[in-house]
């Protein structure tokens, strides 16, 4: 079992928990479309922060019988975003036209201990941290600066209660997080228009490109008819005119980045809210995947409650965003469900390429841990009482107020031992992936 406290394994079992722990998770999916997951662990055997954002599954294996004193009935109870890591922040525009910076990817999002965001997070900066060559008392003083800013936000939301209201915009952030929205300013869906789509005389369809699937007609008349069903998932105050879903043209897509590996998915061009072609819409239609922490978590009524994963992805969206995309909902293709949601044009990641010395960083967790807290701390005013019981901040509040050091030095030890655990076993990984050890991708050379 690991523990904060345990030395490093790089034993051959622990190379067999590692595969195992891969098939186990991914097995139904590297059997529908082997290459792309081939494609998925040559990604993740670049480095060790690409394993880690690839292995969330493994997370939650090494997690779940570790001693964590933060947790309680209530506690554990708490809307996660699930694969929380440094690379899964940036902007979106809300449901009432403002540019906020917050967590921007719920395919992993479920109900477990608010510590497991936590947690991932603080290990992805301490293996950020190693990747850009910071010592660890640089680690060591930047991991509480997330902690500490995620803590005094909780608290804060405990005593003022308005944590519906509360959401990092250009109005309230300074520096890299700031200029990360301004950015995003700068795009129009103008010119996202017209790099994904083209006009047939007057009417656009999608263009033909890289990633790009053009459908059989019977294919395209079971997504059309997955969509139309779809419509009826968006919350009535806040569907458009009828108009505005007069679909104009659907492929499938391909190439999602290294945690959508092998889910089927297609972009719809639909009319928008006025017939002027600037207006389309491209929305996303996606597989939902099986949440890693649902592997974990054993309260059947939990798992129950959702349809499938696309309307548990878009249950969990509106959880964990204040005042999320208006075009969310979900749907089912061939008995499988699928989210949908807009390709928005607003859309900017926080890079953090430039991001290099602690004291450049240090600004930015800040901004990250509020964001964080936001997240778990909102989710209560949009969630079903009988999945989520009482008000979030509150319960969190309760465990941690007055142990606030504490508990950035749990983190803290954890960040370490994590992230040199993650460093080992990519090298597992690489060796195992290589050697063809990892059933359902062996190269076709081996068989």
């Amino acid at each position: 079992m690991f523990d904060v406290d345990t030395p490093t394994d790089s034993s051959p079992e622990r190379r067999d928990h590692i595969t195992r722990t891969l098939e186990g998770a991914f097995s139904h999916l590297m059997a529908a479309d082997p290459n792309a997951f081939r494609g998925k662990f040559r990604k993740m055997a670049a480095d060790p922060f690409a394993f880690y954002r690839g292995s969330a599954c493994l997370f939650y294996a090494d997690t779940i019988g570790m001693d964590d004193p933060w947790v309680d009935e209530r506690t554990s109870r708490v809307w996660i975003q699930g694969d929380l890591h440094a690379e899964n922040f940036g902007t979106y525009m809300d449901s009432e036209g403002r540019l906020v910076f917050d967590v921007n990817d719920f395919d992993e999002a479920y109900l477990g201990h608010f510590t497991w965001d936590v947690l991932r997070f603080v290990a992805s900066i301490a293996l950020l941290g190693w990747k850009k060559a910071l010592s660890d008392d640089d680690i060591s003083a930047l991991v509480p600066r997330y902690v500490n800013a995620y803590t005094d936000q909780v608290l804060a939301f405990a005593k003022h209660d308005n944590d519906d209201e509360f959401s990092l915009r250009l109005g309230n952030t300074e520096g890299t997080v700031h200029d990360v929205l301004q950015k995003a300013r700068l795009n129009s869906r103008f010119e996202m228009l017209r790099s994904m789509t083209t006009l047939r005389g007057y009417e656009p369809f999608f263009r033909d490109g890289p990633g790009v699937r053009r459908l059989t007609q019977e294919e395209y008349d079971r997504v059309a008819a997955a969509f139309a069903k779809y419509v009826d998932t968006i919350p009535a105050d806040q569907r458009y005119d009828p108009l505005a879903y007069r679909i104009k043209d659907i492929v499938g897509k391909s190439g999602f980045g290294i945690g959508s590996a092998g889910l089927p998915a297609y972009n719809v061009l639909i009319e928008g809210p006025t017939e002027a072609w600037e207006n389309d819409i491209v929305l996303s239609m996606k597989q939902g995947n099986i949440a890693t922490p649902s592997r974990v978590v054993t309260d059947r009524y939990i798992m129950e409650h959702f349809h499938h994963h696309g309307h548990r992805t878009a249950v969990s969206q509106r959880a964990l965003q204040a005042h999320a995309d208006p075009l969310l909902g979900h749907t089912e293709v061939n008995g499988e469900g699928f989210v949908v949601s807009e390709l928005s044009p607003y859309v900017n990641d926080l890079e953090w390429e430039d991001l290099t010395d602690p004291e450049d960083i240090a600004p930015v967790l800040d901004y990250l841990g509020r964001a964080t807290a936001k997240a778990h701390c909102v989710s209560d005013e949009h969630a079903d009482a009988t999945l989520v019981h009482g008000e979030t901040e509150h319960a969190i509040a309760a465990a941690v107020a007055g142990k606030e050091q504490e508990f950035a030095d749990w983190c803290t030890r954890f960040a370490h031992r994590y992230a040199g655990q993650v460093r080992a076993d990519h090298a597992l990984f690489v060796d195992a992936f290589r050697n063809n050890e990892i059933s359902g991708v062996r190269s076709s050379n081996s068989r």
